[in-house]
């Protein structure tokens, strides 16, 4: 989908000789057999301001287009076409979606359309969009009006469609009946014929055509020379062939109508500038055709699902059937992860492995992984994020119902289709917290967290209940459920020679306790013994609990087949650990996430005295002399950056700055000092400068004191030096920092702190989100390490904790709103025994180059 050019006259006159009589008359309420040549140039050359016109294409063929002309001030008419083959497949509804989001950038409010009463389809397509619309009848014509204000139901729509698109296209890829193995050699341990080699061993249920120019067979399978000799249809592709050769592929199997690919290539991004125009080139050819594409450079993608029992990977072994989806954005580490995966006996539903991600991402299988019934357990090793904003609110959603467990590595690899990151790691931590995902800080951990997820239930609550033949190994877990903020209960000893009566008895009482929400059994035995029969005890006790059970059993790591409900793991077997430390720890990631989970999502805050109309006035006035905006809607480099003081956007969500003011002169000091009012600051004007150490001057009680800080400014940091006159603000109070990042990615970010020295040294500092709920702002403030002296401990008074976090609401609120702030810093919040005083407060605004990641329509960069 793109914009109409001038030189689409002839894909123009193409399409529409492929429309039905029925079609063109809807359009044009009347026959119309062919367009005139005025008429095509009028239709093909637009302004894209008043006159806007997109189309959908397919390879070279345009298949749809629609339009809007501006009638008169903030008004067009709009009108669409698709063709007959296309119809009732979306493409309209998401054609309009775009043109309504350009139609807001240019300052188009409402859409007009006059439709005969029998186009029920196009009446269809205005009114589901989910805008306000309005309708009249006059002159055998209906006249739909469509209010292009963005409504809950709107944006519900375009959420909807977005999810089922990348769902469905991922199923597909999941799904195929044929598997087409392009570059499948004779060769021994070459890339196609493993992956060949592979399909067949897993016994995959439809038919697999290996591809090679040269030879007849491959692996004992007909080979044939190219993909369109193949006389059936071809499902999925899998791509083994140098990399230069990659493009030409592409375009051959988009002609035969395959609807995926996986390049397992090498020789893209990874390698620098050369390969990374081969990548674009493939992904801009995949795109051109609809085609799916999971790589270049990736290990493949595997599906157990008996139906299915796809291996198209590199990897000889695929775990078993499982409830476990895995992502993988490194190919080379793949095959290593699912040994691992193996060799634990935990089994997937399915895996993929994205490379370097040029079209297919993490985002897109979670979409395919909320609907997938067999997956219950979400696991994602991640390098990058290429779009964190978007990966948050999908995450975010689907961890209500389906835990999402991320490794995330430093740094992006070459070739990955991601920018870096802006914020430190502990901010990703912060909000990946806040989306309800659980991180975890290598792979050993992934899948320690994993098999707990996938075979035990929730826990309730952090009491923890110990089972243990080892009082020395009982009292290690006892510590480490403290130091994982943990409440154990005192270890149930057993001693060394207890069996599987004792164990059980044991594990039935503090399965039976109110006090105890998860146990952890450990089984050590000293001397090999009845390890079956306490086993099968340890199973027999704990089936239909509610409460997770979980063993260090022997030592051994993973789903042992004594532990297990079935020949495979199922619901109930019971996940074992090598050391109780291990086990402890992957216990309280879960019970973090499902602290999280009982909390059912809180709606967007209500707040009053907020005046966003007057904001957004305020930043085009300070952003009007800065320099020429770029084109709306366009993907450019951001406009310069404008510095101004922000007590006045502040006040338009309900904040005030405490009184300041600007002086040049000492006299000018002490008659500011007489009208706010004694005693007061003198400091540097600048908020960055006033961080430093000796830049401020506290308690000044009379003209003298004032007139003789000010000549110790001049003297250390020059007489050109802003400084500025505050009244004291009452204490006590707790100094903190609060403040707003427009991340690249993760779109505005708020982040608060303690403003002691100690805690910024320490860089002390949590991060959220915006815009935020209160109950956002509350775990702010309390997810600092310093946050205890808000709260009346360590000598300090206990103070406004509920104003402090309404404020962190209001500035979360403003970061939403304004697109233009790039960054917002209030330095310092006082926050007292009665409410909170914001002493300082600049904005960084520039008009920005195009919509946030996770804003309105998707579009390509």
């Amino acid at each position: 989908m793109r914009p109409i050019r001038p030189a689409d006259a002839d894909r123009l006159r193409s399409f529409y000789s492929r429309l039905s009589a029925e079609s063109i008359y809807f359009r044009f309420f009347g026959p119309r057999p062919r367009l005139s040549d005025k008429e095509v140039a009028w239709f093909t050359t637009v302004d894209y301001v008043d006159r806007v016109a997109l189309i959908a294409t397919i390879g070279a063929e345009m298949v749809a287009v629609i339009r809007y002309d501006k009638v008169e001030p903030g008004e067009a008419e709009v009108a669409f076409l698709v063709e007959d083959a296309h119809q009732g497949r979306g493409v309209a509804s998401v054609l309009l979606e775009h043109l309504a989001a350009t139609a807001r950038e240019r300052g188009i409010e409402r859409f007009a359309a006059d439709v005969l009463p029998a186009n029920m389809k196009m009446m269809g397509v205005l009114r589901q969009a989910g805008y306000t619309a309005q309708s009249s009848f006059a002159d055998g014509v209906v006249r739909m009006t469509l209010d292009l204000t963005p409504t809950e139901t709107s944006t519900e729509v375009t959420i909807a469609r977005e999810h089922r698109a990348e769902a469905r296209s991922i199923a597909r890829l999941l799904t195929p009946g044929s598997v087409a193995v392009i570059g499948a050699s004779r060769e021994p341990g070459g890339v196609g014929q493993t992956v060949l080699r592979n399909l067949l061993a897993a016994d995959f249920t439809g038919p697999v055509y290996p591809v090679h120019r040269e030879v007849r067979a491959v692996a004992g399978v007909r080979a044939h020379p190219s993909v369109s000799a193949i006389d059936d249809d071809v499902d999925l592709a899998v791509v083994a062939v140098p990399a230069e050769g990659v493009a030409d592929v592409v375009k051959e199997c988009a002609e035969k109508g395959v609807h995926g690919l996986v390049v397992v290539s090498s020789g893209f991004g990874e390698t620098g500038d050369e390969g990374r125009e081969r990548q674009d080139e493939l992904a801009r050819i995949a795109r051109a055709y609809g085609l799916r594409v999971v790589g270049p450079n990736c290990l493949g993608i595997a599906n157990t699902d008996p139906a299915v029992r796809l291996n198209a990977t590199l990897a000889a072994t695929v775990p078993h059937r499982g409830r476990v989806g895995f992502f993988s954005q490194s190919g080379a580490l793949g095959t290593a992860l699912l040994q691992r995966v193996a060799q634990r006996g935990m089994g997937i539903s399915s895996f993929v492995s994205a490379g370097n991600r040029a079209d297919v991402s993490g985002n897109d299988l979670l979409q395919y992984w909320e609907e997938d019934a067999a997956t219950e357990v979400i696991l994602l090793y991640l390098e990058s994020l290429g779009n964190p904003r978007k990966f948050a609110r999908l995450a975010r959603r689907i961890a209500r119902s389906k835990p999402i467990v991320v490794v995330k590595s430093g740094g992006t690899p070459t070739g990955h289709s991601a920018r870096e990151l802006g914020l430190p790691d502990s901010a990703i931590s912060s909000l990946f917290a806040q989306a309800g995902l659980i991180r975890v800080d290598d792979l050993i951990q992934l899948f320690d967290v994993g098999q707990l997820l996938a075979y035990q239930p929730l826990p309730a609550g952090p009491r923890v209940g110990l089972v243990t033949n080892s009082d020395a190994l009982g009292l290690l877990a006892a510590g480490f459920c403290v130091s994982a903020g943990l409440s154990p209960r005192p270890p149930a000893n057993l001693g060394a020679s207890a069996g599987a009566a004792e164990f059980g008895a044991a594990l039935a009482g503090q399965l039976a306790s109110d006090e105890v929400d998860s146990v952890v059994v450990i089984y050590m035995p000293p001397i090999p013994g009845a390890s079956e029969e306490v086993a099968a005890e340890l199973l027999r006790v704990s089936q239909g609990s509610a409460k997770p059970v979980l063993a260090t059993y022997e030592g051994h790591l993973g789903m042992h087949p004594a532990l297990r409900t079935g020949s495979t793991p199922e619901r109930g077997s019971i996940p074992s650990y090598a050391a109780p430390e291990e086990a402890v720890r992957a216990l309280a990631h879960v019970v973090r996430y499902a602290t999280w989970r009982a909390h059912p999502a809180p709606p967007p805050p209500v707040l009053d005295d907020i005046d966003t109309v007057r904001a957004r006035e305020l930043v085009a006035l300070a952003l009007r002399d800065a320099g020429p905006a770029p084109v709306p809607g366009a993907f450019a480099e951001p406009g310069p950056p404008v510095e101004v003081d922000a007590a006045d956007l502040l006040s338009c969500y309900g904040l005030s700055v405490w009184p300041a003011e600007v002086v040049r002169s000492p006299e000018e000091a002490v008659d500011a000092a007489e009208r706010l009012g004694w005693p007061v600051v003198l400091k540097v004007a600048d908020p960055e400068a006033s961080r430093r150490a000796g830049t401020v001057r506290l308690g000044l009680a009379g003209p003298d004191s004032v007139r003789h800080a000010y000549a110790e400014f001049a003297a250390q940091l020059g007489a050109d030096t802003e400084l500025a006159v505050q009244r004291m603000a009452p204490q006590p109070a707790v100094p903190t920092v609060v403040g707003v990042a427009d991340d690249p990615g993760f779109g505005p970010v708020v982040s608060f702190g303690l403003g002691e020295v100690t805690a910024r040294l320490l860089l002390d500092q949590g991060y959220r989100l915006a815009p935020l709920t209160h109950e956002d702002a509350a775990e702010l403030v309390r997810s600092v390490r310093a946050a205890p002296l808000l709260f009346g401990e360590y000598g300090y008074p206990p103070v406004a904790v509920e104003a402090l976090e309404d404020l962190l609401v209001r500035v979360g609120r403003l970061a939403g709103d304004l697109p233009e702030l790039a960054r917002l810093d209030l330095d310092q919040v006082l926050v007292g025994e009665s409410g909170v005083i914001v002493l300082g407060a600049r904005a960084r605004l520039r008009t920005p180059a195009g919509p946030r990641l996770d804003a309105g329509p998707r579009r390509l960069a």
